[in-house]
C-alpha cells in the first residue's frame, strides 16, 4: 500500500489518523526513519496488520467521497470525520 502525502511548510508530514491507529501512534511515539531507495518511517515498537490498515483506509475514503459528493454535510457529520490540518501556525 501506498499513500501520497503533503509536505508542510516546515516540513512536517501529518500521518492519517486511521494509519496511526492502526500501527499504535500516538502523540510523542518514537518512529524510525529508514534510507533506502527511498524514505521508510515504522513505528519503533509496535506491529501491523496490513489488511486491517487497508480496511479502515478504505473505509475513511468512503465516508469522505460520500461528503464530498453533497453540497453540505449533514448536521454532525463531520464530527465523525477527521480532516486534520497540514500546517500549524
Amino acid at each position: 500500500m501506498t499513500l501520497k502525502l503533503r509536505v508542510g511548510r516546515k516540513g512536517y508530514i501529518i500521518l492519517p489518523k486511521a494509519v496511526r491507529e492502526i500501527f499504535g501512534i500516538d502523540e510523542g511515539d518514537e518512529v524510525i526513519i529508514e534510507i533506502r531507495d527511498g524514505i521508510v518511517i515504522k513505528p519503533a515498537k509496535k506491529s501491523i496488520n496490513v489488511e486491517e490498515l487497508r480496511d479502515s483506509l478504505r473505509r475513511h475514503v468512503e465516508k469522505l467521497k460520500d461528503i464530498s459528493t453533497r453540497k453540505e454535510p449533514r448536521p454532525g457529520e463531520l464530527a465523525k470525520i477527521y480532516l486534520e490540518e497540514e500546517f500549524e501556525e
